[in-house]
């Protein structure tokens, strides 16, 4: 029975994997303009960022899923005064990638700061601008810092796919539940499912610990 079904469930994993890859990515972006506005010279900035991340984390990624998708129509709506239907593709990269940086961005920002301020002024001393201070010493460094906990962020982030189905996406959780009602054989395909997840944040998992080798691969030969 689950043979009959495998393509549909495959091709729902593709989309959820393209999804994910996508959310990822632009969360990575919110990450780190998150983690720079938190450290912002100017405090409404810093106060207004806090908020923001503080309200996302605080509340459910559904609700958050929710907000951005029927949120968007009706501010789509009032800017051009005419129904505009929202992808539910990209509400859901959308709101995971919220997630997703409110989150790093606070991860990141205490990354930043475990920097040691000596090597900024000794980058300056050597002549170095203020961006490539940024760019050769400390963002290297932070992201070393950071990426067990962003690789941590990474896997929520591939099981919270699985919301996406709720606004009407074709993902893998969606064909299974199609599939499940169909057959009246729920545990076959939610097994399934779980199997394909498995699978996706094993290999996820595998790529992170390899990522993070190859981050700390000088601290190794320094021993």
């Amino acid at each position: 029975m689950l043979q009959g079904y495998l393509p549909q469930l495959l091709e729902g994993a593709l989309l959820t994997l393209q999804l994910a890859v996508s959310a990822l990515i632009a969360g990575l972006l919110f990450t780190i303009i998150g983690a720079f506005l938190l450290d912002s010279r100017y405090s409404p900035i810093r106060y207004v960022t806090f908020g923001f991340t503080t309200l996302i984390r605080g509340l459910p990624e559904l609700l958050v899923l929710f907000t951005v998708y029927f949120g968007g129509e009706i501010v789509l709506y009032k800017i051009f005064q005419q129904p505009i239907e929202v992808s539910n593709y990209w509400a859901g990269v959308l709101a995971l990638a919220i997630i997703f940086g409110a989150y790093g961005a606070q991860v990141f920002q205490q990354a930043l700061h475990s920097i040691p301020y000596g090597q900024t002024e000794a980058a300056h001393a050597l002549g170095l601008s203020t961006w490539q201070c940024y760019r050769i010493i400390i963002l290297p460094q932070a992201w070393r810092q950071a990426l067990p906990s962003l690789g941590n962020l990474t896997l929520i982030l591939i099981k919270d796919t699985a919301l996406v189905s709720l606004i009407g996406l074709t993902d893998l959780m969606s064909r299974a539940q199609a599939a499940a009602s169909q057959t009246q054989k729920p545990f076959t395909f939610y097994f399934a499912v779980a199997i394909i997840y498995l699978v996706l944040t094993s290999v996820v998992e595998i790529m992170l610990h390899q990522a993070e080798r190859r981050a700390n691969r000088h601290l190794r030969k320094a021993q």
